[in-house]
C-alpha cells in the first residue's frame, strides 16, 4: 500500500503533467477536479499547489484553483543563455582530456540510441534529452556547475516536451544533432561545439514560442 502522504502524490503527479505537458501554459486546474481523479480531499491538493505556485509553475486564483504558468520569452531566452554558457564551459574543460571526451562522446552516443527507440514516447525522449545534456555538464566534475544546472532541469524537461508535442518532427532533427554535438565533443572541437548547440536550442525554443 502507498504511504506517501496525500499532499505529496498531488504535488508529483500535478507536477508530473505540467512537465511533460499533459496540462498546458494557461490551463486552469480545479482542485475539486485534482483531489477527486486522486481520491483525496482538498486540503492536501491545495498544499501542492503552493509548492508548485512557490516553483513558478502555477498562479493561484482564489476559490477557483490554479492556472499553469506558460513558458515566456524572456524565461526561454535566459535559460537559453545559462544552458550556452554551463554546457559550453563544460567542453572546453572537457577538450583538456582525449580520453575524457572520447569517454563522454561514447556515453553520448549509447544515449543517443536510447533516444532513437523513444521516438514515439515524447515524455520519455524528453527525459533522454535531459539526461544527455545533464551528462555533459556532470562529465566536466564543476560541482558548481552540476548544482545549477540542475536547478535549470525542472524547466528544461517541460520546454523539450512541449517542442517535441508542438512538432513531432523536430525529434529525428534533434537525434541528428545531438550526433552532431556528441561528434564535436569527440574531436575536441569546443567551437563547433558551441555553434552546434547555439543552433540546437534555437530551433528547440523557436518551436516552444510559436
Amino acid at each position: 500500500m502507498d504511504q506517501t502522504p496525500a499532499s505529496e502524490r498531488a504535488y508529483r503527479d500535478t507536477k508530473s503533467k505540467i512537465l511533460v505537458g499533459a496540462v498546458k501554459g494557461g490551463q486552469l486546474l480545479s482542485e475539486v477536479a485534482v483531489a477527486a481523479e486522486l481520491g483525496v480531499s482538498r486540503t492536501p491538493v491545495h498544499e501542492a499547489f503552493l509548492r508548485l505556485a512557490a516553483e513558478d509553475l502555477l498562479d493561484l486564483l482564489p476559490r477557483r484553483g490554479a492556472v499553469v504558468v506558460p513558458i515566456s520569452p524572456r524565461e526561454a531566452t535566459d535559460l537559453l543563455e545559462m544552458r550556452l554558457a554551463l554546457e559550453g564551459s563544460a567542453v572546453r574543460r572537457l577538450c583538456r582530456s582525449e580520453a575524457t571526451a572520447q569517454a563522454v562522446a561514447a556515453e553520448l552516443a549509447r544515449l543517443i540510441d536510447q533516444q532513437r527507440g523513444a521516438a514515439t514516447d515524447l515524455a520519455r525522449f524528453a527525459e533522454l534529452d535531459d539526461a544527455f545534456h545533464r551528462h555533459i555538464v556532470d562529465s566536466a566534475g564543476n560541482c558548481i556547475a552540476q548544482r545549477f544546472y540542475g536547478s535549470l532541469g525542472d524547466r528544461q524537461r517541460r520546454m523539450m516536451a512541449d517542442a517535441v508535442q508542438a512538432d513531432q518532427t523536430l525529434v529525428e532533427r534533434l537525434i541528428a544533432e545531438h550526433a552532431e554535438l556528441a561528434q564535436a565533443i569527440d574531436v575536441r572541437d569546443a567551437t563547433a561545439f558551441d555553434a552546434r548547440l547555439l543552433a540546437h536550442l534555437e530551433s528547440t525554443y523557436e518551436v516552444v514560442l510559436r
